[in-house]
């Protein structure tokens, strides 16, 4: 039987479902079936009902039931496609939409349809084909437009994506969700101004919309506007208090304005609205690692593998934490999982090299480092550690010299440094700013040498300036701060922001503290913000930019003194009057109250019956080469002993497979760990003569020794970092002990090992020796170092 439309029961039913009385017009449908059971038009208006309160495998029943009574009728089946999709039931929803568009193609209704379905089912190419036939019937259709670009854009092809949201833009100048998929789209391609208009247009067209809010905080965060990003981000969580995507974006800002427990306690709540959130794990753990907590650091990156177990970021952030807790093992497995998922990946070749140089396989650390950048040629963090790590493996300065201005061809030359400065006026009556830039103001070896250094310069004629990165401020970095006329903590700021903010100091002279080292920022130098920008204290090499001017050095360093810009650095040598550097032996343990350091032992042989060499150097220093030097010592001292500095684990193991090689008895050798200065500085009263490395002689190491009353014999190198032994014993008096050959140096190290009355004296006064040499007048270091600026700023401003 037909329905009829002026069926009086019919009529009410929908009266009462127009008026949104839902319950009512079920009533009067379900009584119509009743009456007749063949009804289709009230079968369909119960489906209705169902989908309108969200039951639609309700629906799908009923429009299964009145199209079985009504098979062809056009309007069932579109509705059937709709409880279809919104049950889920994607690809039957599809099927639907297909047979519908068979009969009548006309509809951009049921291609925008067909393309929601489709791209449901992860069929992004049939969604977009079936978007462009939504627009071709309705080019007014924003919402199609917007929907082609995001599956467009899912598909890889980011120009198309980008013309179909601008073409819903054209259509509808202020859809937020167009505004924030272009902007989004645009903030991927780097193209971030363009970007951050959009989603302020955004914002304004949706300023209660959390997503909006979202998207435009986390670009600020990327463009190191934290501050506005945290305000906005604070509002989206707000307003969206289950989101954890929301979250886990305002632990980024406030973790990238270094606040560290509201970041700590935002990545907390995203993980308790989403368990599964492996990003927030795996920020949360670089929180815990920052505020030095690593057991929790190791739960949470844990926890972000284990919800993502391809996640190569959490591999390598668990690495570095392995890392910086001395289990090089427990680093070297995590890398090498983290590998197997990329060969390729430069970061975890980046990282795996310096595990590999810190467990002293230097060679295999440097062909990660050349697999890196191989893999990436723009990453700037592997480049500076093969620059670096060269200075250890290669006696060619001149191949030295070729990969650092190879990284500057890379890196400085993308850089679009400051606008030149003007014609700078001579020094008149006011001081001369200089500006020191290191991340390493606190406990660390740099801090033996800044000490006497900031401690005594002439502040009535120099305006000190200190650019911290220090990420964990200690008592020694208090201790520094003092020491200088303004402390600036700028490790929130990019290398671009701090540019602009030294320029605006007016720094006269920049000094870089690090170069290529860890933790170094040569792109802050490549921008040029100081007239004049100087390299010292982090090694005595060269950094390869055109953009730092001088380089420090003193007269056993580079005892040609070419000032020029030579063969062997991209600067011009400045020579000190004495010494490189200038060493306070105990400035960092005596402020945490463990007095002036420990005091120099009697001899250790007079009562162990046999000479104990030692070389407490960084593993890495351990080169083929040392060792070969080395070995012939041994072989004419059958009885000697030696001492060794090396993680414990497989880096022992291979460590004495290379003495084995070199013809040294590994059963002769004893590992010691990594120890705090304290304890390490004890680790000199086992040793009685000090063996130094090649190509790289110890630096601060070799200071330490002496300062402990070990006598270090060298081997003189071919390079600036293999000339620190000889720099530091000629200003102690001690040339004889600075070998240029092989055989000299095996000959001064039996001579000494064999006359224990000098061996004994030289231990009970070469603390004395140290205290009055220039090692260690800072007074007349802080002079020469002046004297140097001086000269360098006339000859800037001539």
């Amino acid at each position: 039987m037909n329905p009829m439309h002026n069926d009086p029961l019919f009529e009410r039913a929908n009266e009462r479902h127009l008026a949104g009385e839902l319950p009512a017009a079920r009533r009067l449908y379900l009584a119509l079936l009743e009456q007749d059971a063949s009804h289709a038009d009230a079968i369909f208006r119960l489906a209705v009902l169902a989908l309108q309160e969200g039951n639609p495998s309700d629906a799908i029943a009923w429009l299964q039931r009145a199209l079985a009574l009504r098979p062809e009728h056009r309007r069932y089946r579109e509705a059937l496609g709709q409880a279809y999709a919104m049950d889920g039931r994607h690809a039957e929803a599809a099927e639907v939409f297909l047979g519908l568009l068979a009969d009548d193609a006309t509809s951009a209704e049921l291609w925008f349809a067909l393309g929601t379905a489709l791209q449901a089912q992860g069929q992004m190419r049939e969604a977009a084909d079936a978007w462009r036939a939504a627009v071709q019937r309705d080019p007014q259709s924003a919402d199609a437009w917007n929907n082609l670009g995001n599956t467009l854009r899912l598909l890889g092809v980011a120009g198309e994506a980008q013309t179909a949201y601008r073409q819903a833009l054209a259509v509808r100048p202020n859809d937020p969700n167009a505004l924030t998929n272009l902007g989004t789209l645009l903030q991927e391609q780097g193209r971030y101004d363009e970007a951050l208009a959009l989603l302020r247009a955004a914002l304004a067209a949706a300023p209660d919309a959390s997503a909006a809010m979202a998207n435009l905080g986390v670009l600020l965060t990327l463009l190191k506007s934290p501050e506005e990003a945290v305000d906005l981000l604070k509002r989206a969580v707000a307003c969206d208090p289950d989101s954890a995507l929301a979250a886990y974006n305002y632990g980024n800002a406030l973790h990238a304005l270094g606040r560290l427990r509201e970041a700590e306690a935002q990545y907390l709540r995203a993980l308790s609205l989403d368990p599964t959130h492996a990003a927030a794990a795996n920020n949360l753990g670089n929180v815990y690692r920052e505020l030095g907590e690593y057991r929790a650091a190791q739960r949470a990156f844990a926890a972000a593998i284990q919800a993502r177990p391809d996640f190569i970021d959490a591999y390598n952030n668990a690495a570095t934490l392995m890392r910086t807790a001395g289990r090089l093992d427990d680093a070297h497995a995590l890398l090498r999982k983290a590998l197997d998922l990329d060969p390729a990946h430069s970061a975890t070749l980046n990282n795996l090299g310096n595990v590999l140089k810190d467990s002293g396989d230097l060679d295999e650390g440097v062909e990660c480092f050349r697999r890196a950048l191989a893999s990436d040629p723009h990453n700037v963090i592997a480049h500076s550690n093969f620059v670096y790590a060269l200075s250890f493996q290669s006696f060619d300065a001149d191949a030295i010299l070729e990969a650092a201005r190879a990284w500057s061809a890379q890196h400085e030359k993308a850089i679009q440094p400051l606008p030149a400065f003007a014609t700078v006026a001579r020094r008149e009556a006011r001081r001369l700013r200089i500006g020191y830039v290191s991340a390493d103001f606190r406990e660390h070896c740099q801090a033996l040498f800044m000490t006497p250094l900031l401690a005594h310069h002439d502040r009535t004629r120099f305006e000190i300036h200190a650019w911290s990165s220090v990420s964990r401020p200690d008592v020694t970095t208090a201790r520094l701060a003092a020491c200088v006329d303004v402390w600036h903590d700028v490790r929130a700021l990019d290398d671009a922001t701090l540019a602009e903010r030294i320029r605006a100091a007016g720094i006269d002279i920049l000094v870089d503290l690090a170069m290529h080292m860890a933790d170094g920022r040569p792109l802050l130098f490549a921008r040029k913000p100081a007239p004049v920008q100087v390299a010292w204290l982090a090694y005595p090499g060269t950094t390869g930019l055109e953009a730092i001017d001088w380089r420090l050095t003193d007269p056993y360093l580079d005892p040609c003194g070419q000032d020029g810009r030579g063969s062997r650095y991209s600067e011009r040598s400045w020579r000190l009057p004495d010494t490189f550097w200038c060493y306070d032996p105990h400035g960092t343990v005596a402020e945490a109250g463990l007095g002036a350091g420990p005091e120099v032992s009697p001899l250790p042989a007079a009562s162990a019956g046999h000479i104990t060499f030692g070389s407490l150097n960084n593993p890495c220093k351990l080169t083929a080469a040392t060792l070969e030097l080395w070995a012939p010592v041994f072989a004419r001292l059958p009885s000697a002993r030696l001492v060794l500095m090396a993680p414990e684990g497989d880096a022992r193991r291979r460590i004495a497979g290379r003495l084995a090689q070199a013809g040294i008895d590994p059963a002769r050798v004893r590992f010691v760990p990594f120890r705090a200065r304290d304890a390490y500085l004890r680790g000199y009263h086992e040793i009685d003569i000090g063996l130094d490395s090649l190509p790289y002689n110890g630096h601060t190491t070799s200071l330490d020794a002496l300062w402990m009353g070990v006598p270090v014999v060298t081997r003189i190198g071919p390079t600036v970092a293999g000339r620190a032994g000889l720099s530091q014993l000629a200003n102690l008096g001690l040339e004889a002990l600075a070998a240029e050959s092989d055989a000299a140096f095996v000959a001064a190290a039996v001579d000494l090992a064999n006359d224990l009355d000098r061996l004994a004296d030289l231990r009970a006064g070469l603390r004395a020796r140290m205290e009055r040499s220039a090692l260690m007048d800072g007074e007349r270091f802080a002079r020469g170092i002046e004297a140097a600026y001086d000269g360098m700023w006339e000859r800037r401003v001539r």
